[in-house]
């Protein structure tokens, strides 16, 4: 079938992306799903510093490739063995898990090799791609390729939602919620009473200081160098909002603290916040070339835990519902989150929106009612 995404054409091209392009909305040709997988009609895509990250070259990724990992919507057509059903709202999941290998049985805390592989080479776990643009195939993006009317997908990458979840607040259940949210209630396992840091006001780390506020958190403080975060900060939920020249200056301590900005100075100053006996948990995707300097004997004579997470660091078939009961309950507004809701032939400037700090969350709506 024909159907339009938004094709990354190079990694690492300079900015402002509204000038310089990087990604093409063009019309593409999908492939039906094969076996054990599934086609979907987008309803509303997420724009996360994920993808920003393969634009600005800091996760170089083989192009062209159809954009785009945090979606949902609306099941169209199944292959064999997939048991859900057309008119099904699902939510795209950006690391897919075959089930069987060693690392799909460690709960979440690894990743499948299979997908790892899949992602890393731009094809679905299936094996190959089912996208192609004048008879040329193009990657697809974690599995998923949300930045697109349709994709096809494989049934490990959907989690079903109700219906009664709109399709902006499923987008975001899927990697912003995952992510920042399974970093404090997965890593951490945040205790009720407990202070909580998050450095970085972008969609992962407010997401992280949503869940936090969800699950009892005394106090929650966000750090991010951008003032004019801040006040959205507070908004949204933290009980305070500053810079990091501010945090330092204050000595400010927490039991746990997420580092949601995948910047290695932002990493440091966080174990320097995690009080005696705390957990850092950090979330952030930096380039792999930063390094980061850490005092190992603070680490040890205080007792402090850094955990690495990814993808909230448990199973998304078990974490989804339990952040959809927290939002019907009232407790987890997702929806506040969404900062700007845009159509998709303006994805180059929500890249630079999300590179200035400006966004916190875009939203593609194909759907007018998304």
């Amino acid at each position: 079938m024909r159907m339009t995404g938004a094709v990354l054409e190079e990694c690492g091209r300079s900015g402002p992306y509204a000038h310089t392009v990087p990604l093409t909305v063009a019309e593409l040709d999908l492939a039906p799903p094969q076996a054990g997988e599934l086609l979907v009609r987008m309803e509303a895509a997420g724009v996360c510093h994920s993808d920003l990250s393969v634009v600005n070259g800091d996760r170089i990724r083989q192009v062209p490739m159809l954009l785009g990992h945090e979606a949902c919507g609306i099941v169209e057509a199944v292959g064999a063995g997939v048991e859900l059903s057309p008119g099904q709202r699902v939510v795209m999941v950006f690391q897919p898990r075959c089930g069987t290998c060693e690392a799909c049985q460690a709960g979440g805390r690894r990743l499948c090799e299979r997908g790892n592989a899949a992602n890393a080479g731009g094809t679905l776990l299936g094996g190959g791609t089912r996208l192609s643009r004048d008879n040329e195939p193009v990657s697809h993006h974690s599995g998923v390729s949300g930045f697109a009317t349709h994709a096809v997908v494989h049934r490990s990458s959907v989690i079903p939602v109700p219906d009664d979840v709109p399709a902006h607040v499923g987008a975001l259940l899927g990697c912003a919620v995952l992510t920042g949210g399974g970093a404090i209630k997965n890593a951490a396992q945040l205790r009720p009473g407990e202070r909580v840091v998050v450095f970085g006001a972008g969609g992962v780390g407010m997401a992280a200081a949503l869940v936090a506020a969800a699950l009892g958190a005394a106090r929650v403080t966000v750090v991010d160098p951008v003032v004019s975060k801040h006040e959205r900060a507070r908004a949204i939920i933290a009980d305070e909002a500053m810079t990091p020249a501010e945090a330092a200056e204050r000595g400010l301590q927490a039991d746990v603290v997420v580092e949601a900005t995948g910047n290695a100075r932002a990493f440091a100053q966080g174990v320097e916040t995690v009080a005696s006996g705390g957990r850092l948990v950090a979330v952030g995707l930096g380039n792999p070339a930063d390094t980061a300097l850490v005092n190992p004997l603070a680490v040890v004579a205080q007792s402090k835990t850094i955990i690495g997470s990814y993808l909230g660091s448990g199973d998304p078939a078990q974490d989804v519902p339990e952040y959809v009961e927290l939002w019907r309950q009232g407790r987890l507004p997702i929806e506040k989150l969404v900062s700007a809701t845009i159509t998709l032939d303006q994805v180059n400037r929500a890249m630079d929106d999300l590179a200035s700090g400006a966004a916190l969350r875009q939203i593609i709506a194909f759907d007018p009612r998304a």
